[in-house]
């Protein structure tokens, strides 16, 4: 199985590249970031023409992850356990849970669990960022164990 990642930096600008590379590169599974686009804004068309399903978790014009998969996938997950959320001004420490961005999907390919992850940046040491970054990893850590 031929596995690759790409982070598009909007899917509805290069779905042409995007598509035309899977088809001569020979892949069997996309794993895609900053999609950038709602589900209903993803161009699904030329890529099941060419072959594949695609799963996706994408908010507007942020952030945004999917999958796109010529061989069947199943157990299809948006989200991890304990994925922590983010908004501005937003204190961890205070009981409520901040918003989830799209920033993770999984699915299971032949019996290969696969994730798509957009890992939040940490901007700086001190940037409340970095933060949201190492508990994002730790998270992901603890989801996987």
């Amino acid at each position: 199985m031929r596995i690759a990642t790409w982070n598009v930096n909007s899917i509805r600008t290069r779905h042409g590249r995007v598509v035309d590379w899977l088809v001569n590169a020979d892949v069997d599974v996309l794993a895609m970031q900053e999609i950038k686009c709602t589900p209903a804004q993803f161009p699904l068309e030329p890529f099941e023409a060419a072959g594949y399903e695609v799963v996706l978790h994408g908010l507007n014009q942020w952030n945004g992850v999917a999958i796109a998969s010529r061989l069947p996938m199943t157990d299809i997950e948006i989200g991890f356990s304990g994925q922590p959320g983010f908004a501005k001004g937003h204190d961890p420490d205070s009981g409520q849970d901040a918003p989830l961005e799209a920033r993770a999907i999984g699915a299971t390919v032949d019996d290969v669990r696969l994730w798509s992850l957009y890992v939040p940046n940490g901007r700086g040491l001190d940037d409340p960022h970095m933060d949201y970054k190492l508990r994002f990893l730790r998270a992901l850590a603890d989801d996987s164990a």
